[in-house]
């Protein structure tokens, strides 16, 4: 059963197969659908919801989606579900990640808290909406760590294990990340779905 995943992020994409290797998963360019979608929902669900509906009305197939981002307390939950287009969609993340560490210099260990959330949702063709939703819990770095993953992975730290989400392999990465319990939550509802 092939599902379209809505999304060109190629990073994610890798690391969704990794996680979810028993479905048939196509991203976006592998389906030949390149239309940008409008992500204005006031939550992380809601643009999940919107991305994988589209996708799902163009293809005629499932679709999935996410919608995740980085939550600073000490920035009010900065820059949350405008993570991606933080500083300009264009902005590269080193860019994104030094302005981050800027505005967090002289902020004690105590106040750096973070968390990384994902929201994903899956569109049937008939309508019907399945989510789910998760977060891994951490805090700002003092300094960008690792050269793994991807977007804000080299300042995430996690400190249970005395590192960055970047410095981790994608095994590790995976059994611990957002986006890990957050698939592993949807991969449980498909397959309770009957979707093989």
């Amino acid at each position: 059963m092939e599902m379209i995943f809505a999304t060109k992020n190629k990073g994610k994409i890798k690391e969704i197969k990794q996680i979810l290797p028993d479905f048939d998963i196509l991203s976006m360019e592998d389906a030949g659908i390149s239309i940008d979608i409008i992500e204005d929902g006031k939550t992380f669900i809601e643009n999940a919801i919107k991305k994988a509906s589209e996708i799902a009305k163009i293809s005629g197939k499932i679709a999935l989606a996410d919608d995740s981002g980085l939550e600073i307390d000490f920035l009010n939950g900065t820059p949350g579900i405008h993570s991606a287009r933080y500083l300009g969609e264009n902005t590269p993340y080193v860019e994104k990640n030094n302005h981050i560490l800027h505005e967090m210099e002289n902020v004690p260990e105590q106040q750096r808290t973070a968390r990384f959330v994902c929201a994903i949702a899956a569109v049937f063709p008939n309508g019907k909406i399945i989510t789910a939703q998760d977060t891994i819990e951490g805090r700002i770095a003092f300094e960008s760590k690792g050269t793994n993953g991807f977007g804000y992975d080299p300042i995430f730290f996690v400190p249970e294990l005395g590192k960055t989400t970047a410095e981790l392999s994608p095994e590790q990465k995976n059994a611990i990340s957002h986006r890990g319990k957050a698939l592993q939550k949807m991969k449980q509802l498909l397959l309770q779905e009957e979707v093989h």
